[in-house]
This record gives structure tokens, sequence and C-alpha cells, in this order.
């Protein structure tokens, strides 16, 4: 194998070892990965604790402005009659907009010197876990449903929005989507790919 060859490997390897460190078993392909519950599990687990973190916080650990995020309510009648093309266009669309969130409030985190620095950490776990989600959900293959067939993209409703001012609101979103519809999109996935 050549040089080209090894260092085609090197994303999948980094991944493994992501994985390893997290204590989680190594499946045949990355694709795998985010069909094993575990993992997604592990990501939920660390978005409550940091949401039951700040919800002790004074004031609600004001983020001075507010940032847009994904509204994660579910109605379960429509999700379950509308086509995957839609789902993966909301879970798409809803990870990215979670993830520019995250990447604000870590900026305004770093300008103030009030916040203790365990919600610090906590934010700066939430950031490189919606990194690792959106890696995992690209090997997964959502980035491709989500834009093509293109009508199912051009016939997806808006992604519904809300705004979170608090850290505590911000991880309860971030939880919530986890929990909701990122964990339905993706046990529809892992059946329907048999992946």
């Amino acid at each position: 194998m050549g040089v080209r060859g090894r260092l085609a490997l090197l994303p999948l390897a980094l991944l493994c070892l992501l994985v390893l460190a997290l204590g989680l078993p190594v499946l045949g392909a990355p694709a795998r990965l985010i069909c094993d519950s575990r993992v997604l599990e592990r990501y939920i687990l660390e978005a409550k604790e940091a949401e039951n973190v700040t919800m002790g916080c004074a004031e609600g650990c004001s983020l001075g402005e507010n940032i847009t995020v994904p509204d994660t309510k579910v109605n379960f009648h429509h999700w379950k009659k509308s086509e995957a093309g839609r789902h993966a266009v909301e879970v798409w669309q809803g990870l990215a907009l979670l993830s520019e969130a995250m990447l604000r409030s870590q900026a305004l985190l770093a300008n103030s010197s009030q916040l203790p620095e365990t919600l610090q950490v906590h934010v700066d776990k939430a950031v490189s876990g919606l990194r690792s989600l959106t890696s995992l959900l690209r090997a997964l293959g959502v980035q491709k449903e989500a834009v093509s067939p293109p009508e199912a993209a051009s016939s997806a409703a808006p992604l519904r929005t809300v705004a979170a001012d608090t850290l505590c609101k911000l991880f309860r979103i971030y939880s919530n989507f986890l929990r909701g519809k990122l964990k339905l999109y993706t046990g529809e996935a892992c059946r329907r790919g048999d992946r």
C-alpha cells in the first residue's frame, strides 16, 4: 500500500482511537459506529450531565445574547408519515445549527471571567461531541440523503428554530435534540440500511 493509501486510512484510524478511548468496541466500518446504541448514549449522557450542571447555575448562566437553535419538538405522527429524506434534512440542518450555537457560546464564554471553569469544559466537550457526531452521521450517509433526491430537500419544511439565551436552555435543547430527532433518525437509518 502506497503513502496515499495509508493517508486515506488515517481518518478511520483516528475515529477508531476515539471510540477505543470512550471504551466502546470498534466495529467493522465507521457507518456502524453510530448504529451501536452505546455510542449515541454516551453523547446523550454527556449532554444531560451538562444540562444538569447548568441548571444550578445562578441566573441560568446568561449568554448575553440570543442564539438560534433548532426546535426539538417532534410530532411523532407526522414523523412516521414523512419520508426519510425529510428526516435527514431536518437532522442534518439541526446538527449544523447546534454546532454553530455551541461554537458561538464557546466564543462568548471565552470572553467571560465570571463563569466557572467546569462550564467551559462542558461547552468544549459539546463542541467536540458535535464534531464527532457530524462525522459519524456523514459516514452513515445523512449528508447525501439530505441533499438527494433534490425533491426531498426542496419539499422539506423550513427548519423550525427557537432562541437560547442561557447555557441551561442551550444544553437542554442539545440534550433533547440528541434524545429525540437524532436518535429517531439514526435508529431508522440503521434499520433501513441494515448497518
